[in-house]
């Protein structure tokens, strides 16, 4: 039996808007041999809608919308099953609000039970201080992910996991962990998909998110060096993937 393939978007399938040739070719293949695959991302701005359409116009066919379980699901799902509380302030972008709003949460910018913080790019002083208020107010702080750093065609941006932390410092609270490399991503995806560890295969580009994910739960990985790490970051770092790629073409 075949493994379902979990695979990573940013620095994987592209960097920022700059197609991987190769991630699309293995894509395509994988969609002609009818092999199941769902993309595992921490990426939290975009709607499944909104994934979809910024890989078609990079070039990509067939993807749709139940491909995509983001750390904005995961963290609606977690927050849903762990916490008392339906009333929601967040900081971020699309992918988070239809998160929230698909689990049940009501959008609230005055009364919130909850803080959920994803990456929003056009986050303002006047957002975060916001949130802070309502965060010192007793509301509970989620962060998505705790991403340090995204990487982009000319370099780096700040991620998530750093805006995250101020409100935490901020705050003297702390998040849950969500997002990749921590558990609750995986557990929230397998009983998304109705999957088990065994049955999957994690891909990605960051050895500390993507494949530490999978050392961590005994999950079968594949490291591509097309983003964030190379091969000389494995021993640098300690974290030692099941099988390396320099393009996701060789698995075909």
């Amino acid at each position: 039996m075949k493994k379902t393939y979990l695979i990573d978007l940013d620095g994987t399938m592209y960097r920022g808007i700059l197609l991987i040739e190769g991630a699309m070719h293995f894509v395509h293949e994988l969609i002609k041999r009818k092999e199941e695959f769902y993309f595992l991302t921490n990426n939290a701005k975009r709607t499944k809608r909104q994934n979809v359409e910024h890989m078609e116009r990079m070039g990509y066919c067939g993807i749709k919308e139940e491909h995509f379980f983001t750390s904005a699901m995961a963290a609606a799902i977690y927050a849903r099953k762990h916490y008392e509380g339906r009333r929601a302030y967040y900081i971020g972008q699309d992918g988070l609000r239809e998160a929230l709003e698909d689990e049940g949460f009501t959008i609230d910018d005055t009364n919130a039970d909850f803080v959920f913080v994803g990456l929003d790019t056009s986050g303002t002083y006047e957002k975060y201080s916001k949130a802070l208020k309502l965060l010192l107010n007793g509301a509970k702080l989620i962060g998505t992910n705790d991403d340090r750093i995204l990487a982009q065609p000319d370099g780096f941006s700040i991620g998530n996991g750093s805006v995250v932390a101020m409100f935490e410092y901020a705050t003297q609270q702390k998040s849950p962990k969500i997002g990749k490399p921590h558990d609750t991503i995986l557990e929230e995806a397998l009983d998304f998909l109705h999957k088990k560890k065994e049955d999957v295969i994690l891909i990605g580009d960051n050895l500390e998110t993507d494949i530490l994910l999978g050392v961590r739960n005994q999950v079968e990985t594949i490291f591509v060096t097309t983003g964030v790490h190379q091969r000389e970051d494995i021993d640098r770092l300690g974290i030692h993937p099941t099988h390396i790629v320099d393009d996701l073409q060789e698995l075909l």
